[in-house]
């Protein structure tokens, strides 16, 4: 019984605790509290520094030159006298087709040309006695038009035998052969050269030779220039009107993110490109110096730097705070935080130009609250988590152990 009346009393106590503890815990989240948010701030003085200003994005290694080789008339293949890798010379031979028809539909032409040539000189060395002068001189004329006809006919017979070689559009490395001997190679347009265009823009093209199929993007034979790559981006609309020909500009590879590329602003597109509602420019980019082994198509990040200001009077760009086109800044003076409208000049990443409103060493003031303020229900708010966010512990809106939006023990 004694053992029965010490374990009701122990279960009872721990309850009592429990309860306790529980409405300890509901006083406190719905009892109003003061809050105790105090502000931290430091300050920096005003100093002289380099200021750089950047644009920041994607790009993309292409060939300052891309050609397709094609036929413009059908027949068998009957050589490709290259192969990839190859660095050819415009007008150099790639590849025939079978010419013997072509060179017999020649031969007939130049003969017939030859004949309607006999016909005319005999016309005129010796005009029928009966004829008139003036049928005289339509005999000849029409025996002239023969003539033509049958130089016409020899032309095009040559044009249909020199289609059966192909021949490079332009200098270049060749980087594909998209077909063998003996294959049947189709007419078409007459292929296609271009400069590489900007990411977004569309290419300008030259009629040179014809593909194997009109709708193949790719030639019989292609060519890049490798000599000459250069690198394609986008600049975002908000940035475009800062970005100007002759700028400079480092690349970064993504395979060897340890060797930067140094390079110059050679182009910016006129109009846009639109997608998904986001409108950027092409712009190129020349490279000074190429390495050995960079091939188109791979990926980098580009930096081009749009402003510079060397050994001006800059202060963080957190200090400042820009509403419109007034610039503030909050300044210490006799143990006093006074605001100061000030006037920028190029704006970098982390660092702003000062041309005027502060003197070398004044000291602006940093301000972030503090972590610990407190609200209604003792709910803990991260203020602006020194420096970022409001929220609580908890989360939410209202504060808590989690954090809110950035505020709290993790703001």
């Amino acid at each position: 019984m004694t053992r029965l009346r010490t374990r009701t009393w122990v279960v009872n106590g721990v309850l009592v605790v429990l309860l306790g503890g529980a409405a300890f815990g509901i006083y406190q989240a719905f009892s109003p509290s003061s809050s105790t948010a105090q502000a931290q701030s430091r300050t920096t003085p005003v100093r002289r520094a380099n200021v750089t200003e950047t644009v920041s994005a994607a790009g993309t290694v292409a060939s300052g030159y891309t050609g397709v080789a094609n036929f413009t008339t059908s027949g068998k293949v009957t050589s490709i006298v290259v192969k990839v890798g190859d660095v050819v010379s415009a007008g150099q031979k790639l590849a025939t087709l079978d010419s013997s028809q072509a060179s017999k539909q020649l031969q007939v032409a130049k003969a017939n040309l030859a004949v309607a040539e006999d016909n005319l000189a005999a016309g005129e060395d010796n005009p029928p006695a009966n004829q008139t002068a003036t049928q005289a001189q339509t005999s000849i004329a029409s025996l002239q038009a023969k003539v033509d006809q049958a130089q016409l006919d020899v032309d095009n017979a040559q044009a249909a035998v020199s289609a059966t070689v192909l021949t490079a559009p332009g200098a270049g490395t060749v980087t594909a052969i998209n077909g063998t001997v003996g294959q049947q190679a189709g007419s078409g347009g007459s292929g296609s050269s271009s400069a590489a265009t900007s990411a977004g823009a569309q290419s300008g093209q030259q009629q040179s030779s014809s593909s194997t199929s009109s709708s193949s993007s790719s030639g019989f034979i292609d060519i890049t220039d490798m000599s000459s790559l250069l690198v394609n981006t986008s600049v975002p609309e908000i940035d475009v009107s800062k970005v100007k020909t002759g700028q400079k500009a480092t690349v970064t590879l993504n395979a060897t993110p340890d060797q930067p590329l140094q390079a110059t602003v050679s182009k910016i597109d006129l109009t846009p490109t639109t997608s998904s509602n986001v409108v950027t420019y092409g712009a190129q980019l020349t490279l000074s110096n190429p390495p050995s082994g960079l091939r188109p198509g791979q990926s980098a990040s580009v930096v081009i730097t749009v402003a510079e200001a060397d050994g001006v009077l800059s202060v963080p760009a957190a200090a400042v705070r820009t509403t419109g086109t007034t610039s503030v800044v909050t300044v210490q003076e006799n143990g006093q935080a006074v605001p100061r409208q000030v006037e920028l000049g190029v704006r970098g990443e982390s660092t702003v130009e000062i041309k005027s409103g502060l003197s070398e060493g004044d000291n602006v003031v940093l301000t972030a609250a503090s972590p610990t303020t407190t609200t209604p229900g003792n709910q803990r708010t991260g203020g602006t988590g020194g420096l970022g966010g409001f929220g609580g512990q908890q989360g939410g809106f209202g504060g808590g152990r989690q954090g809110g939006f950035g505020g709290g023990a993790r703001g």
